[in-house]
This record gives structure tokens, C-alpha cells and sequence, in this order.
């Protein structure tokens, strides 16, 4: 895929998964900082989040996962996890994909993840 290529379709994945959070986010790294927001549109929603083998659902479970088990992601977090309502993840998945969690990074990591659904979820209705 060339690079005009890989812009176009990450461009179209993120539009499809985060729509206007996402695209903030790359907003807001205008000017000197527009080369990470291409990067991240080319290699994250342009080659990784375009290969077979994962639905959409699975790639923005995964990606919450690792963002909680990261620790220090809440503006991360908020994008993926409206990423994860839009293609098609419940609240419930949502959060019993963060009680999954709980053995392996302990509860201050989940908690901090579940407050930021809650924020969400609450804000979405």
C-alpha cells in the first residue's frame, strides 16, 4: 500500500471507529506536532487496524485492555472506549473486559478504567 493509500484508509478506519474523537485528537497535534497524527493515522488505523484476522470489536477490545494495563491513559481511553460503543461493543462487554483485568493489574487500573466508561456511558445517554 502507498503512503497516499495508507492515509486514505487509515483516515476512513478512524473516521469508522472514533469519528470526531479521533479526529480531535489529530487536531490537536497541528503544526509542529502533524507528523505524529500521520503516523498514527498511517500505521495504527491504516496498517494495523486494516489487516484481517480481527473484527473492528475485537481491535478496540484489545486496545482498551492494553490502554488500562498501561496505566495513565484517560484521554487515551476516552477515545477507544467511544471507539468501542461505535463499532459495536455494549457497556457490558465494555466493562466485563475490565473485570477480566482485575487478576492481572489489580483494581487501581481497572477502577481508573471503569470511572472513565462510567463518564462516558453517562454522557451518552
Amino acid at each position: 500500500m502507498d503512503k497516499i493509500d495508507r492515509y486514505t484508509v487509515g483516515k476512513n478506519n478512524l473516521e469508522r471507529i472514533d469519528a470526531m474523537a479521533g479526529q480531535d485528537v489529530i487536531n490537536s497535534l497541528d503544526g509542529n506536532y502533524e507528523d505524529v497524527g500521520k503516523y498514527i493515522i498511517e500505521f495504527a488505523f491504516g496498517d494495523i487496524y486494516d489487516r484481517t484476522g480481527l473484527t473492528l470489536q475485537q481491535r478496540e477490545m484489545i486496545t482498551i485492555t492494553s490502554l488500562l494495563s498501561q496505566g495513565d491513559t484517560e484521554a487515551q481511553l476516552r477515545v477507544h472506549i467511544n471507539g468501542s460503543l461505535n463499532v459495536g461493543l455494549s457497556e457490558e462487554e465494555i466493562i466485563e473486559t475490565f473485570i477480566q483485568c482485575i487478576p492481572y493489574v489489580g483494581f487501581p487500573k481497572v477502577l481508573n478504567a471503569i470511572f472513565v466508561a462510567k463518564d462516558i456511558f453517562e454522557k451518552n445517554k
